[in-house]
């Protein structure tokens, strides 16, 4: 299926109603179970991912398929480790490609009984749930930090309690802090000291959670005010002292021409005429920006250089290529060193095809990230566009709120 995105007419303003946090909802529903709480989780995401997580867990199987989520996959890895029974976790055949070796090394170390199902390193899993007891385990700072997320939820609950460590440089900080912020609010404090992170054993308590709107989503809102002649964007759910790493983006969009004024229900975005000449930005600690930012900075035409993408290589697909390909359709030149950078000097080539045909590689992110377009190429096609539903159900409605109009194809 493809959605023709265009924009016919000057857009107008309108109240956004975001998701909520996804990042938020997916360490509260484990978080929740592991407190045996009976006490539902209000404002929870709507997203794939929240809902796969959510059957899970509620589930009467021992099997799972968990698709394409990824998160859902590490952090069920590490609850189901502990939970007596047998239990096997599979997905989609990109999250077949997706390694989890080093959680499940890291499990193995705490007494966890995992097998791998297929290839050696990757899903499927089948995990023999058991005690867990704590050790001092040494980790790269520089893994996902679902990684690590999915092993400090667990860890008031092993015997002993847990110390990690964090070799090297940490990347997706905010990340971290996140998870061991929600489980302070569940009744467990943890002491995280340089590179060491220690874990006392605990029980959580059940508490009464409302999931605050993900600022994730509202990125894509700050790309459509920077590129469109919008009057204002009102975002509802949005808290100013989140602590959701990508609220980071308030700030950054400052030098992309973008006001943001918090208000009692979210923020009011407003224009400016700031715009920078270059944009350098290191995205370790809020990798799922990137799409974004690459995609605003080539359509306002500010060469930009982005480092700090290490992760964005396996996500749900190879970001940085993805971006790489999907720009030139635009007629835009990036480069990478193939690690974890992102660069555009403002090289353009010429006679691109119109409208274009934007790939998603059944990643979210990409499909609206590039959706904004249509403001300045009069209009796109974005294929899969239901892509969206990852983590943004209703974003292609929302658009039309504002004055996109989005047809499909076949």
């Amino acid at each position: 299926m493809q959605y023709q995105v265009s924009v016919k007419k000057p857009l107008i303003a309108a109240p956004i109603e975001l998701p909520t946090s996804k990042s938020i909802s997916n360490r509260v529903l484990i978080l929740n179970a592991l407190a045996y709480s009976s006490h539902d989780i209000k404002n929870l995401s709507d997203s794939d991912d929240t809902r796969v997580l959510l059957a899970a867990l509620n589930s009467n199987s021992n099997k799972f398929d968990i698709g394409a989520a990824g998160t859902s996959m590490r952090f069920l890895t590490a609850f189901l480790s502990k939970i007596v029974g047998e239990w096997e976790i599979t997905g989609s055949e990109r999250m077949k490609q997706r390694p989890i070796g080093i959680l499940v090394n890291a499990l193995r170390e705490l007494g966890a009984i995992i097998e791998y199902k297929e290839k050696e390193g990757y899903p499927p899993l089948k995990i023999t749930g058991c005690a867990l007891k704590g050790c001092k385990l040494t980790l790269a700072g520089d893994i996902s930090s679902q990684y690590i997320s999915a092993i400090l939820m667990i860890a008031p609950t092993i015997q002993g309690g847990l110390t990690i460590e964090l070799t090297g440089d940490i990347i997706s900080r905010p990340y971290i802090y996140l998870t061991l912020k929600l489980m302070e609010e569940f009744g467990v404090k943890s002491n995280w000291t340089n590179n060491l992170i220690e874990i006392p054993q605990a029980s959580y308590k059940p508490i009464e959670v409302i999931v605050e709107g993900d600022w994730s989503a509202a990125s894509y809102w700050y790309e459509i005010m920077a590129l469109g002649n919008i009057p204002t964007i009102e975002l509802i759910g949005l808290h100013k002292n989140s602590s959701q790493g990508d609220s980071a983006l308030a700030d950054l969009f400052v030098s992309l021409g973008v006001d943001t004024i918090f208000t009692e229900n979210g923020v009011r975005l407003n224009k400016t005429s700031t715009l920078t000449k270059q944009f350098d930005y290191d995205f370790t600690s809020q990798p799922d920006l990137a799409q974004t930012f690459a995609v605003t900075c080539c359509l306002l035409n500010i060469p930009f250089h982005f480092t700090g993408l290490k992760t964005l290589r396996i996500k749900e697909t190879d970001r940085i290529y993805a971006l790489i390909d999907e720009l030139k359709k635009l007629g835009y030149l990036l480069t990478t060193n193939g690690i974890d950078t992102l660069t555009w000097v403002g090289e353009k080539m010429g006679n691109n095809p119109t409208p274009a045909a934007i790939d998603t590689y059944h990643d979210h992110r990409m499909a609206m990230a590039f959706a904004p377009v249509a403001i300045t190429q009069q209009n796109i096609i974005i294929n899969d566009p239901s892509v969206i539903t990852k983590s943004y159900p209703e974003f292609w409605n929302d658009l039309k709120k504002v004055g996109f109009e989005i047809n499909q194809k076949n």
